[in-house]
């Protein structure tokens, strides 16, 4: 027996080229949210379906692979982004869904790259924005990556394995201070270890596992998994000069962090030392005990719940007049 869908799907002209657009509906009347994935160039479209199916919602969602990404990489494969290119992508895709549900404000979301581009969103157009909600909050990505190494270094050594404790010595010093092929081997290598170690997300088994049981998911859509990076490089390198602070922490808008008590992918003592400065209308930190870099994974539920109170706050505060 057929069930409906959950879901519909859409490619929109945004920035000169069709960009792939997957919607959860709630209610025409309920609010808006735009998740805004991370990598760069590793959409998160694919496991939408392990949060928004069959959830209690009241927001409409709407995920989107980012130009160089997914389903949009494959429609233009020789778009090459960058910061800037992708900011003006968010803007026009933010307008295109204000018209589309008929909203005078949308929430943005940012996972883990998505945070860089959703927080510079929120503090540039407060205008378009209902709320920030940051989730593995990237602050200063080569502190970041500093801190995870210290962290990934301690568990090795406090489980005295000789093989592991080799492996990192011949990945040498890091973080590099600039990204090539030589810095993004080392990464992935960290990477590894970080998730032997339950430090990082395991995105190996973790995303074949949640790709099979995707209903938008074909062959096709396993080719840019492998090109993400080499596709995206030029972002990467200008992530490794990227730091938050320095863009200030004022915000026009509520904003609400969702992050993993064990992430030391973006370690939380970082996130959590940034927050603490935010002026915000209305804000609030979530700690998800037991998750780490990606909680929309790790603790489905938990992750759910906070969304949507963040949402409901957000949208109270709204219809109170208070912004």
């Amino acid at each position: 027996m057929k069930t409906e869908k959950q879901y519909t799907e859409e490619y929109a002209r945004i920035g000169g080229i069709e960009q792939y657009l997957l919607h959860y509906r709630s209610k025409p009347e309920d609010p808006v949210l735009l998740f805004i994935h991370g990598g760069p160039g590793q959409t998160e479209s694919f496991f939408a379906f392990l949060v928004e199916e069959y959830a209690e919602r009241d927001y409409n969602i709407v995920y989107y692979d980012q130009r160089g990404a997914g389903k949009t990489w494959l429609r233009n494969k020789k778009s090459r982004p960058d910061t800037e290119i992708l900011k003006k992508d968010l803007l026009e895709i933010v307008l295109y869904l204000k018209k589309q549900y008929g909203k005078d404000k949308i929430g943005v979301l940012g996972h883990s790259w998505g945070s860089v581009l959703g927080s510079m969103f929120a503090l540039e157009h407060p205008e378009h924005t209902l709320c920030y909600i940051g989730c593995g909050q990237v602050i200063d990505i080569v502190e970041n990556e500093r801190t995870g190494y210290a962290i990934l270094k301690a568990a090795i050594g406090k489980g005295a394995n000789k093989r592991d404790q080799r492996k990192l010595e011949r990945i040498g010093a890091y973080p590099l201070p600039q990204f090539d092929l030589k810095a993004y081997r080392k990464m992935g290598q960290i990477r590894s270890l970080q998730g032997k170690y339950k430090l990082a997300q395991d995105f190996g088994r973790t995303v074949i596992d949640l790709w099979r049981r995707s209903p938008i998911m074909g062959m096709r859509d396993l080719v840019p998994f492998v090109t993400g990076m080499s596709v995206n490089m030029q972002l990467m390198r200008e992530l490794m000069t990227y730091d938050l602070r320095k863009k200030g922490s004022s915000y026009q808008v509520p904003v609400y962090y969702v992050l993993g008590e064990k992430d030391s992918q973006t370690p939380i003592a970082l996130s959590t030392k940034y927050f603490e400065t935010v002026q915000a209308p209305d804000k609030k930190l979530y700690l998800i005990p037991g998750a780490g870099h990606a909680p929309m994974i790790d603790d489905v539920e938990t992750y759910r719940q906070v969304v949507r109170e963040s949402v409901r706050r957000a949208q109270s505060l709204a219809e109170s007049g208070k912004e």
